[in-house]
């Protein structure tokens, strides 16, 4: 009898009459456990990537020359406006271009790294329930929330640390200990700065992917107010994280006092959030749900309106980021001689690529990196069927007359007409900023049309994520490999040599370089017939097999 009276006495502790943060240690260990895959590829992918294009710098920039040439174009509005504000450019190291044009594209990816991870162990929690069975053990209220800052910020700090390590021995001229430091401090303060951003919106919705949402466009917005910033030289960018970052001049004068900006915003930010979290129900937000309509539209009630509901977001955003991203590559367009220069290693290799001159080879290179990342869209809008039946609420609709054929292709359907309108709108925007900055008005029709070749391609990855989820559904993140190979090999492979069957063996290797390349329709018949074959597999195996729900 005692055994029973005294588990719920205890668990009432646990919730308000013991620590608030009792269970916290558990919960740290068991979040550990959960992504202990996850933060490792994060953190290696991050660091690598960031040392290998340091390395790549010291290949293709090899001469004091080549490297003062690419000093002018971060110079220039279009530079300031997409790397930074530009420091060290009179005497232009290695180290100076890590900082100028690396540093704020890799805090961008540290920011999301921090969101996501944070709203994995947080809102994402309260939404599927768990977080209330762990709260109703012998957990404080604020346990949740303090173990995933411990993750969190212990992967940002191991993020610097390893950034440091790496590049202060990587024996790169003018890549110094000290000043690696700094680059790894700099990288952990954006970090933990996001982090506590999604503790305090994860706090605002009910929702995983509105919490996620709401601190990526946070995300936007320092970027937003560092380039505006950095273009007029005002006050703007030191209202941004990643403009405190690039004011420390790290490999220039390595200034660590703008970092000092860091913890101040974070401390207020996790006050804030851990006030009102210990002021609201779990599952519950500051922002309560609002009502619907009483009927919904007919077109709703359809497969085909499901699924275009659950994915219009993620579209709309992709869209417009990418016409952003396109617009920011099109303003480069007038700035291809000057920035080659006397570069033989860029030159050579820009002369293997197909077009008539400099503008159109560079576009031809830009639309395909482009076209590499509308694959991310299709791989992460395709997981989402796998995350309905997981979840549990795909169930529910196949028990009734709705197929999954019909279920799933739908869902296919609604992606593969995002791509290409994704695709299309990308090249309208590239096309149109670049025409004015060479003036060659015809360049938006060419560009919208380069940018639709690629659609056969982001088909055959759209086909691997069919397949993997009708077959051999736990083995569906598999499917990165094909969007990351892509990227490597498109963004990498020119520059270093990689030899030519590596291209082959990516689909976006074998679609026409347009505008600069002549258009053959026969490689992107093939890719279709393989899309479609693809397809047919995962379709056939979904049919057969049953479904999981964790």
């Amino acid at each position: 009898m005692t055994a029973v009276t005294d588990a719920p006495t205890v668990a009432a502790r646990g919730r308000g009459g013991g620590s608030t943060l009792t269970g916290t240690g558990t919960l740290v260990r068991f979040m550990l456990r959960r992504d202990r895959i996850r933060i490792p590829v994060w953190l290696f992918a991050l660091t690598l990537g960031t040392v290998g294009t340091a390395s790549n710098l010291v290949t293709t920039y090899d001469t004091p020359a080549g490297r003062q040439s690419r000093a002018d174009l971060v110079d220039s509005p279009a530079g300031i406006a997409f790397s930074g504000p530009g420091h060290g450019l009179d005497d232009y190291t290695y180290g100076a271009m890590l900082a100028n044009e690396i540093l704020g594209f890799v805090a961008i990816f540290v920011a999301l790294m921090s969101v996501l991870l944070f709203t994995r162990h947080t809102r994402t929690e309260e939404e599927a329930g768990r977080a209330e069975l762990v709260r109703a053990g012998v957990v404080g209220r604020h346990a949740p929330l303090t173990a995933a800052l411990i993750v969190v910020g212990g992967a940002n700090v191991a993020l610097g640390l390893l950034m440091t390590l790496f590049l202060g021995g990587s024996g790169i001229e003018s890549i110094t200990w000290k000043s690696s430091l700094l680059f790894g401090a700099s990288l952990t303060a954006v970090g933990l700065v996001f982090t506590a951003v999604a503790a305090l919106t994860a706090q605002v919705t009910e929702y995983g992917r509105g919490a996620a949402g709401m601190a990526g466009a946070a995300i936007g917005v320092a970027y937003m107010l560092r380039a505006a910033g950095d273009m007029t030289a005002g006050a703007l960018s030191w209202l941004s994280p990643i403009g405190w970052a690039q004011v420390t001049k790290v490999y220039v004068d390595d200034r660590w006092w703008p970092l000092l900006l860091a913890p101040a915003v974070t401390v207020i930010l996790l006050a804030a959030a851990f006030v009102v979290t210990g002021r609201r129900d779990v599952g519950a937000g500051l922002m309560s749900s609002r009502s619907g309509p009483r009927t919904a539209e007919g077109f709703l009630g359809t497969a085909l309106g499901s699924a275009l509901r659950l994915h219009r977001a993620n579209l709309f955003w992709w869209a417009v980021s990418m016409a952003v991203l396109g617009g920011s590559y099109g303003a480069f367009a007038g700035d291809v001689e000057e920035a080659i220069g006397d570069n033989e290693a860029m030159r050579e290799w820009v002369a293997t690529l197909p077009g008539g001159d400099l503008t159109e080879r560079f576009l031809s290179v830009i639309v395909m990196m482009m076209a590499t990342v509308v694959g991310v869209y299709v791989v992460l809008g395709l997981l989402k069927p796998r995350t309905e039946e997981t979840s549990g609420r795909a169930e529910p609709l196949l028990a009734t007359a709705l197929s999954r054929t019909r279920w799933l292709a739908c869902h296919l359907a609604v992606v593969l007409g995002g791509s290409v309108v994704v695709l299309l709108l990308t090249g309208v925007v590239t096309g149109f900023v670049a025409s004015f900055t060479v003036d060659d008005p015809g360049l938006t029709v060419r560009m919208a049309g380069a940018a639709l070749l690629y659609a056969p391609a982001t088909w055959v990855v759209a086909g691997v994520v069919i397949a993997l989820f009708g077959l051999a559904p736990r083995a569906i993140g598999l499917a990165w490999s094909v969007v990351v190979y892509a990227v490597v090999v498109t963004t990498f492979g020119g520059l270093l040599r990689f030899p030519d069957w590596m291209n082959d063996l990516s689909p976006f290797g074998h679609v026409p370089r347009l505008p600069g390349d002549e258009p053959s329709w026969a490689p992107l018949l093939i890719l279709t017939a393989i899309s479609a074959v693809l397809i047919a597999a995962g379709l056939a195996g979904f049919h057969r097999r049953d479904l999981t729900v964790r």
